[in-house]
């Protein structure tokens, strides 16, 4: 037996209360939106008139707000009854996807057919306006929607609205009163629509007495200030960077025009002053065909421009659903390349052509173009020799050290580098501090620029060969002293040895590299987890412990003095008291068990020298 087919469509239900919930909370990041969607809206109509009637007269968009309704009205394309029946009411159907209008999508804002429930985010009823301009004489028609979901329509005669064009009217809630203020409008309409394309107005009710805007005050008076023509390049270029302090609130270091031709890109990107921390990635102010998007859109450049800060408008970026951000495709990727080769550009300009200004910035900014360089040959080949590093001549550029020293030594750490400075500056070796991040690459590649240069890692066998060593007859006289001092600092797995080198007001020089701690370390532990399956582990991976090196120096007064100790605890006490003193001139974190000796053999030299005096 077959039973029937008893299955059917079914529509969804949707909770119009739940979704404005949603878009608030989740969607939209403030109910400030509700404004920029009305005046997208508003845009959008206006473009779709203009392309049904090229040569229709000046068109634009007015705002009115007096405390009690909020109301923008545009001289659009308008709707029809059946317009407002199929767009209005169906929630995610847009009127800009339209037949005849599909294939110009590209010309509109908009592209979700949600941004009119933003406006419940404010006020409890919406009331639309509306009459189309593609019937001659077409009525008036008028759309109440409500919170609750429930909505009505009604034909009206066509002089209740003479002309084309769309108005909606909010009349705000209690609650909203911080957002639809006169003052509060005017400021969000300015914010987001000064760079609008279409003429903007706002009307506070008063007249032009003591509000923000008088009847036909201007919200974009002014173009885009790319968009301007000035007299020199000079005006321009200050044009340009007061724009960019009136809209970062910082004068920038220089200002760099942005112009992508291919997806109708134009604005600027303003150089920083100061340095920023690595990492710190700037919002970006986006602009799509004049309205806002977004004032933090940090993927429109890639990382490592963190220098700089940029505001653009463009046509063919693609935004998303709560367009408050863009969307991530293959245009934005071609966009964030293309923009990354401007700012290359300008670098290369600098460097060719304003050696003051390369200066400038890269004293604050030096971390950010080492961050490129690393990854870019050409910025490499441009910039390495003027990129300044910590050296044992000075904080200097690489060019300049690399003149003075034919073999650059770098350190793998900043710790290994405050270590061997002073020893190594007066053995006249010249090492570059390789500890800060790119460093080390960087000074490594430098013969790919300066073929007659080497560069080489220091280790502890480069410096302890470049340390005299004592005569025959010294080394013996200080035998038993230095066999005592090996046995103290045994648990520390320390060799010690005696060398002259300068300076000697440096009594003693601790060599001993991170990676060697930490071998050390898993040696220990290996032997402490001995005979367990983790210590199997970590004696699988042992290697021979690299020791740690306490190098006096015999040049120094106080060693002198020290290797003639014939008291045994006294040479001990001794031994270690050199040992914390040069760990603590390394800058290196100390171990507990090195705080530990430094204070015990404080005290026990304090203790000596008071019974001697007693």
């Amino acid at each position: 037996m077959t039973l029937p087919d008893t299955a059917a469509d079914r529509t969804f239900q949707v909770d119009l209360r739940g979704l404005v919930d949603l878009l608030s909370h989740h969607l939209y990041s403030s109910p400030r939106v509700y404004l920029r969607e009305l005046m997208q809206n508003a845009v959008d109509a206006l473009t779709a008139r203009h392309s049904l009637e090229p040569a229709a007269p000046a068109l634009g968009i007015r705002l009115y707000a007096d405390g009690s309704v909020v109301r923008v009205e545009d001289d659009g394309v308008g709707l029809t009854e059946a317009d407002v029946h199929t767009f209005l009411a169906t929630i995610g159907r847009s009127s800009k996807r339209a037949e005849r209008i599909a294939e110009q999508r590209g010309d509109f804002i908009g592209q979700f057919g949600i941004g009119l429930l933003s406006c419940f985010l404010v006020a409890d009823e919406i009331h639309v306006l509306s009459r189309s301009a593609r019937t001659p004489d077409a009525p008036a028609v008028e759309w109440r929607g409500r919170g609750d979901g429930s909505y009505t329509v009604r034909t009206l005669p066509a002089s209740a609205r003479p002309q084309p064009g769309t108005t909606v009217t909010l009349t705000p809630r209690a609650d909203a009163g911080e957002w639809t203020s006169p003052a509060q409008v005017h400021a969000l309409a300015r914010h987001f629509g000064s760079l609008l394309r279409h003429p903007v107005t706002f009307d506070d009710g008063t007249g032009g007495s003591d509000g923000p805007g008088g009847p036909g005050a201007s919200v974009n008076p002014e173009p885009a200030p790319w968009a301007r023509t000035y007299p020199t390049p000079g005006s321009r270029s200050r044009a340009l960077a007061a724009y960019g302090e009136e809209v970062f609130g910082f004068k920038p270091l220089d200002t760099i025009e942005l112009d992508l031709p291919a997806v109708g890109l134009k604005g600027i990107a303003c150089v920083l002053p100061e340095a920023v921390p690595a990492g710190r990635r700037h919002g970006h102010r986006v602009h799509v065909k004049g309205m806002l998007l977004s004032e933090r859109a940090e993927e429109i450049l890639p990382d490592w421009a963190f220098f700089v800060r940029c505001v653009v408008d463009a046509e063919s970026l693609r935004p998303t659903a709560s367009r408050e951000s863009l969307y991530e495709d293959d245009t934005l990727a071609a966009v964030r390349d293309a923009l990354a080769e401007r700012l290359r550009a300008w670098i290369a300009r600098a460097a060719a052509s304003d050696p003051d200004l390369l200066a400038r910035f890269l004293q604050a900014h030096h971390l950010a173009v080492k961050s490129l360089a690393v990854h870019d040959d050409e910025i490499l080949r441009m910039l390495l020799p003027w990129l300044p590093f910590e050296t044992t001549d000075g904080h200097t550029t690489l060019d300049e050290f690399a003149r003075t020293h034919r073999t650059v030594l770098v350190t793998s750490s900043v710790e290994e580098f405050r270590q061997v400075a002073a020893i190594a500056s007066a053995a006249g070796l010249g090492v570059v501090n390789g500890g800060y991040t790119y460093d080390r690459e960087l000074v490594h590649r430098l013969p790919e620029i300066r073929p007659e240069a080497t560069v080489a890692d220091l280790d502890p066998a480069t410096l302890t060969a470049h340390l005299d060593p004592v005569d025959r007859e010294t080394e013996l006289a200080a035998a038993a002293y230095l066999a005592q001092a090996r046995d103290a600092l045994a648990v520390f797995d320390c060799d010690v040895a005696l060398r002259t080198f300068q300076p000697a007001s440096a009594p003693a020089l601790l060599v001993d590299s991170r990676e060697a701690r930490h071998e050390r370390t898993r040696s220990q532990l290996a032997r402490e987890q001995e005979g367990g399956i983790w210590g199997d582990i970590l004696g699988a991976l042992r290697q021979e412990a690299p020791r740690a090196q306490l190098i006096l120096n015999q040049l120094n007064p106080l060693v002198r003095t020290a290797v003639t100790i014939d008291e045994p605890e006294l040479a001990r006490t001794s031994a270690e008291a050199l040992y914390g003193q040069a760990a603590m001139l390394s800058r290196r974190p100390l171990r507990p068990s090195e705080s530990s000796l430094i204070n015990r053999s404080f005290l026990d030299l304090l203790a000596h020298a008071l019974r001697k005096d007693s």
